[in-house]
């Protein structure tokens, strides 16, 4: 059988359906398809930052359009979900938790996210938060009072902060939910009852396997220095292991257009295939999109499948910065055209566009400028901030804008 021969724009349309990002959706979203979404990205990354809606949330809407937040607090509640370190710290579906627990039987190679050390030096007091937990119930690093001045930022943790984490990625402790966004920790054995180590816990080998497995249906279309980023496993060559994939019909041999080495399409997506080579799979969704964004938090993969250069600068001292401290990628029917910098002013309703800047080569067309300016506008309102308001950007884009506000 002959080998299928993809544009470059194709393979972008394959990745986008996969990730649930070609087209919009129609239906108004339930608690069930926050869960399914989830599930087709296999790992929705966790990050605090709250100038637009915290990441997780912002990723969610991006694909289900309007929801409730606390659904997704409530999927932890209940077991659906649970929490811990994957690509970074993520909501991870429950029934996953295979694939992760020998991280947290070998914590010592979780490098800056455990401290063997700290464990060692204070072992009482350890004991003691555990011991704690199973009398008295959940705690919050809230519940513990700082001793001292106060701290100067995340990592200026106090003790029993630091005491959780480390119980945390050592598996002892989960979070049993989360109020206010802050983590409430419980003992593993309650939050995973079920769980049985000796009778569940399946070889390092297979949980390497079914992870590279994950990361080829989440992202729909693969290349083998794609595969390890995803779980953040050890790089190297997954040549053989997506090879005797493809061997067994899980994958599909593909070519791109302007790559040397083959790829690979997750069998689930056969029929976008067929679409692709028939030139009937299109793109019609715009959306702004979380820097933590599955679909961008590999630069490397959105460099060489969109051409879109992209670093997240809200870790970056601010002189240093290019674009903005927390900075939206604009996907735009099947490309990645441009960033924006914002911020929510939810008091005031106002929702402020600090700058906007569209990639090299794009073209403001009425198109353009009307789904972006939706777009927008939605993200806006489902903040409560109905008030938009522009600062930097492009003369040709707000100039359609302020046309069409007439």
């Amino acid at each position: 059988m002959s080998i299928p021969h993809l544009s470059l724009q194709d393979a972008r349309h394959l990745q986008l359906a996969a990730q649930g990002l070609l087209t919009p959706r129609r239906a108004r979203a339930t608690p069930a398809d926050l869960l399914a979404c989830i599930r087709r990205m296999a790992l929705l990354q966790i990050d605090t930052i709250s100038v637009v809606a915290r990441s997780p949330y912002l990723v969610l809407f991006s694909r289900l359009g309007h929801y409730d937040p606390r659904w997704l607090e409530q999927l932890l509640a209940d077991g659906d979900l649970f929490e811990y370190w994957a690509h970074e710290a993520c909501f991870v579906p429950r029934e996953d938790y295979r694939l992760l627990r020998h991280r947290m039987l070998d914590p010592a190679a979780m490098g800056w996210k455990f401290s063997a050390q700290w464990l060692k030096t204070h072992g009482g007091e350890i004991a003691q938060i555990v011991e704690r937990i199973r009398q008295d119930g959940p705690v919050r690093a809230a519940d513990f009072e700082r001793k001292g001045d106060k701290g100067n930022g995340w990592w200026d943790w106090k003790p029993e902060k630091r005491h959780l984490e480390v119980l945390f990625t050592a598996g002892q402790l989960m979070v049993r939910e989360r109020r206010n966004f802050q983590r409430v920790y419980d003992l593993a054995e309650r939050v995973m009852p079920e769980w049985n180590d000796e009778r569940d816990l399946p070889s390092p080998d297979l949980a390497r396997r079914d992870m590279v497995r994950a990361s080829c249906r989440a992202l729909g279309l693969v290349k083998t220095g794609w595969v390890a980023d995803y779980y953040r496993l050890k790089r190297g060559k997954y040549d053989a292991l997506l090879h005797q994939l493809a061997d067994e019909g899980e994958l599909l041999p593909v070519r791109v257009e302007g790559w040397q080495h083959g790829a690979f399409v997750h069998a689930s997506l056969a029929d976008e295939l067929v679409r692709a080579q028939a030139g009937t799979l299109k793109a019609s969704h715009t959306a702004v999109l979380s820097p933590f964004d599955p679909l961008v938090w590999d630069r490397k993969r959105a460099s060489e499948l969109f051409g879109f250069d992209y670093r997240i600068e809200c870790y970056t001292p601010a002189p240093k910065r290019q674009y903005g401290y927390f900075v939206l990628p604009l996907l735009h029917r099947g490309k990645l055209v441009g960033r924006m910098d914002a911020k929510a002013h939810r008091k005031e309703g106002v929702f402020e566009v600090k700058s906007l800047y569209l990639e090299d080569g794009i073209r403001v067309t009425r198109t353009l400028a009307q789904d972006l300016g939706k777009a927008i506008q939605k993200l806006a309102q489902w903040h409560q901030t109905p008030l938009v308001r522009y600062g930097n950007v492009p003369a040709p884009l707000l100039a359609q804008w302020q046309e069409v506000a007439r």
